[in-house]
């Protein structure tokens, strides 16, 4: 499961944030999804910013809660997909033009990750999770 994964090779946009969490002890995605908005103000030191810790903490819940790859994770939520709700009111075609859309932006130049396969079985995870609670 990817929530028991450790939390490695996060973005450079990310690396004053992983400090803080290698310091405060904190090294698996369950841990970081775990965290609230008091604990994060209190691991603000130096250049991170609560922005990024909680960008981090959303990408911590889709991992752990769709048990999603972390870059997938990312992805989504840089899509303008941050949680489980949004992507469960998406259809596969909003998903894969959206993500498209950005990694185009991105200039990735390699082909899309997501298609609609992909798209509908995220979708269908996240519509799952949501009739759990």
């Amino acid at each position: 499961m990817q929530a028991d994964l450790p939390i490695s090779d996060l973005p450079s946009n990310f690396r004053h944030e992983q400090k803080q969490l290698v310091a405060a002890g904190i090294s698996h995605w369950n841990e970081l999804r775990a965290l609230d908005d008091c604990q994060i103000s209190k691991m603000i030191k130096g250049q991170s910013t609560a922005r990024n810790f909680k960008r981090l903490r959303g990408i911590a819940v889709l991992v752990c809660d769709l048990d999603l790859a972390a870059a997938d994770a990312a992805l989504l939520m840089h899509a303008g997909l941050a949680t489980v709700a949004d992507i469960a009111r998406s259809t596969p075609q909003t998903i894969v033009q959206n993500t498209g859309r950005l990694e185009r932006q991105l200039q990735i130049g390699r082909p899309p990750v997501v298609d609609l396969a992909t798209a509908n079985r995220w979708i269908q995870l996240a519509r799952r999770r949501q009739l759990k609670n």
